[in-house]
């Protein structure tokens, strides 16, 4: 019990630590993807997706299946720690994509309740936080791919 409680760094902490901010990041977004695909063919005709996004001169339902992706399919891979890499590298290209052109490098903004912070922002930060620490030793990738 003591070693739980150590402040210096242990194995054991930053590996749980990790698998739960893997866990919860990853079902958070998992979400939106879903969300995104059973309602896809509403959401590729809306406004929004033909007209005010466009990926590589694309428009409509290609960005809104890769985004798809990304949210879904990668946030699946993230929970599971397969491909974890791969998985960060896109979600964090989504999210800058999201932070950079569909926002256009809004931080904050003005809601109902005062400040609001860019969710898309704050979920690019801790992707590259992951991206940069690895995934831990609780996931499919220590467990295929270690010596």
């Amino acid at each position: 019990m003591k070693k739980l409680f150590l402040n210096n760094g242990a194995s054991i902490n930053l590996d749980f630590g990790l698998l739960l901010i893997r866990l919860m990041i990853g079902a958070l977004m998992a979400f939106y993807g879903y969300e995104k695909l059973i309602h896809f063919n509403e959401m590729a005709a809306s406004d929004f997706w033909s007209k005010n996004i466009s990926f590589l001169g694309m428009s409509g339902a290609v960005p809104l299946s890769l985004t798809i992706f990304a949210e879904l399919f990668c946030s699946l891979l993230l929970i599971v720690g397969l491909f974890s890499r791969f998985s960060l590298l896109v979600l964090g290209f989504c999210m800058a994509y999201i932070f950079l052109v569909v926002f256009p490098m809004q931080i904050l903004s003005k809601g109902d309740n005062g400040f609001e912070f860019n969710s898309a922002f704050t979920y690019f930060i801790i992707y590259m936080g992951l991206l940069f620490t690895g995934v831990g030793k609780y996931s499919l990738d220590a467990k295929m791919f270690s010596k």
